[in-house]
């Protein structure tokens, strides 16, 4: 099996913000990152991962799981990245762990995963087409779904309810999710294919319990949900408050 490693790597905001406006990238924060990344550590090398800023920061961040060692990162940025993509983000100041190979079923974990809850539609719905990506919460509304369901471990209803299904269904057997909040919801621009367009960005903590070790394991790599190459689904973890 091959080895999960998590890595951090600092960037300075002033400049990438400065690399992403000369690239036409600076309505979407995440395909500026997924174009930067894959240029300079090669194409899904970063993926999934997450941006973390902190308040009032000249600096940031970014977090991922790759499979991929430092050695083999860093080479690859020093000899194909440009210049300007280096000024950004500095290869010798990436850091790594390894991840464990496998987790033991019945594992408490505190979680925090930002995601994009929304759904590729299967057959034209509401004015929208066939394939057309759509809000989880209005596709919900519109097929008549009832506010809240069996699933949910917070009670919640509405559009809080409808985007932790989501989450819950995503997780799959990988793992059960005893209580989730949302911290942060706001909508977002994608830059996809020379089109943008709005959805929703969420922002979850919770805590989980293993259910299926591969699966949970396979989650981490894979992420959760879609575009997980420009900044969602990556599942940071912490020691559970229990």
């Amino acid at each position: 099996m091959t080895t999960l490693h998590m890595v951090s790597l600092p960037i300075d905001l002033k400049s990438f913000r400065r690399w992403a406006a000369q690239r036409n990238l600076a309505a979407d924060e995440g395909a500026a990152l997924h174009h930067l990344l894959g240029e300079t550590f090669g194409k899904s090398a970063f993926q999934p991962f997450r941006l973390m800023v902190a308040p009032r920061s000249a600096s940031a961040t970014i977090y991922a799981y790759t499979q991929s060692t430092r050695d083999v990162l860093v080479q690859t940025a020093h000899e194909l990245a440009m210049p300007d993509a280096l000024a950004v983000c500095d290869p010798d100041r990436i850091a790594t762990k390894e991840m464990p190979v496998t987790w033991a079923k019945g594992r408490r974990l505190a979680f925090d995963v930002r995601v994009r809850p929304v759904r590729r539609l299967l057959k034209p719905a509401g004015g929208f087409s066939k394939g057309a990506e759509v809000d989880a919460y209005w596709l919900d509304g519109i097929r008549g779904q009832s506010e809240g369901d069996a699933s949910n471990p917070s009670g919640s209803s509405g559009r809080e309810a409808a985007y932790l299904t989501w989450l819950i269904k995503r997780i799959g057997e990988a793992a059960n999710i005893s209580s989730a909040r949302i911290v942060r919801l706001e909508q977002s621009v994608a830059l996809r294919n020379q089109r943008t367009q709005n959805g929703p960005d969420v922002t979850f903590h919770g805590e989980l319990e293993v259910k299926e070790p591969e699966l949970f394991a396979a989650c981490l790599s894979k992420g959760v949900g879609r575009h997980v190459a420009y900044g969602y689904g990556m599942l940071l973890l912490r020691p559970s408050r229990r």
